[in-house]
């Protein structure tokens, strides 16, 4: 048995107390409820204690939970205030997925509007930010807000598809979805691939039967995507953000239109001039091209839908 107790099982055990639900804290934490299961468990094994009870309709503290609940929040907050202070002469380390798509527009934006600022750009998939990476503010889907990360919703960007030159749908003005129904359209093929667009995804293509998974490789860059569609001859789901790509046209998606919610997750508490030049820009580009409206006919994957909904 482990004589301390892991912080990353700390913060998984902080989210599953503060929403008393399993599948609403692994959507907060971005995990699948398996591992997180998998981690209360472990944290308990640990703590020599059981620290929930769980039935099919309740989660609930034990005695054990509700005395380790401040104290995890406590040593989540000093260690969090320890490395702010070791940082705070650091410039701002923001993870853009890739220097082609809507992330990299705001951090472009907010380097305009305050050019004594250092921001430092930082290119990844698969984490970042509060996800666990070595960035401060990471782009990806919404996070819920917690006692250890905020949240700001950047940009509803439509989902469109990559149509292969000379297939059948190429010459259309755009495509429903269920014209995509035995396609192998692809979900896995792009720089902009990241964790949350895969769940997002799959949410959207499983009501059609397309298992997003089969057959498709995950591949990155221009040059790969475009060969990806010149040797598969499939369609690809990509962002309206999505740079030309060589022998493919980019049509827009309807019944339903599909919209991407990007978000920028950044730890609570970080205190730093630069990101609040950050924010100010993603606020001023929501508010100038529209970002954030909601067109008739929308789709948002769960739990964003809940959230705008509400």
């Amino acid at each position: 048995m482990a004589d301390e107790l892991e912080l990353r099982l700390l913060r998984h055990f902080v989210a599953v107390a503060e929403e008393l639900h399993f599948r609403r804290a692994a959507e907060r934490l971005f995990i699948a409820q398996q591992a997180l299961s998998r981690d209360i468990r472990r944290l308990e094994d640990q703590a020599r204690a059981p620290l929930l009870t769980r039935s099919t309709r309740s989660v609930e503290l034990t005695d054990a939970g509700r005395r380790l609940l401040p104290r995890a929040r406590e040593i989540l907050a000093l260690h969090d205030l320890a490395l702010r202070e070791l940082r705070e002469d650091e410039p701002l380390v923001v993870d853009v997925v890739d220097p082609e798509l809507t992330p990299a527009r705001v951090l472009d934006a907010a380097r305009g509007r305050a050019p004594g600022q250092e921001f430092f750009a930082r290119f990844s998939r698969t984490g970042g930010g509060s996800r666990g990476g070595s960035a401060d503010v990471a782009f990806d889907r919404v996070s819920r807000p917690s006692a250890e990360t905020a949240s700001q919703l950047v940009r509803l960007e439509p989902v469109m598809v990559l149509i292969p030159d000379g297939h059948p749908l190429a010459d259309r003005q755009a495509i429903p979805f269920e014209d995509l129904r035995g396609t192998r359209v692809c979900s896995r093929a792009g720089a902009h691939v990241t964790d949350g667009w895969i769940d997002a995804t799959t949410q959207l293509l499983a009501p059609f039967g397309i298992d997003p998974a089969i057959g498709h490789p995950m591949v990155a860059g221009g040059d790969e995507l475009a060969q990806h569609l010149r040797l598969r001859s499939a369609p690809v789901l990509a962002l309206a953000s999505q740079p030309p790509v060589d022998g493919a046209v980019l049509l827009p998606v309807i019944d339903p239109i599909p919209l991407f919610p990007w978000a920028m997750t950044w730890r609570s508490g970080l205190e730093h001039p630069a990101l609040t030049d950050l924010r100010h820009a993603a606020a001023e580009l929501a508010q100038s091209h529209g970002w954030l409206e909601v067109p008739d006919g929308s789709w948002l994957p769960s739990p964003e839908n809940r959230a705008l909904a509400g």
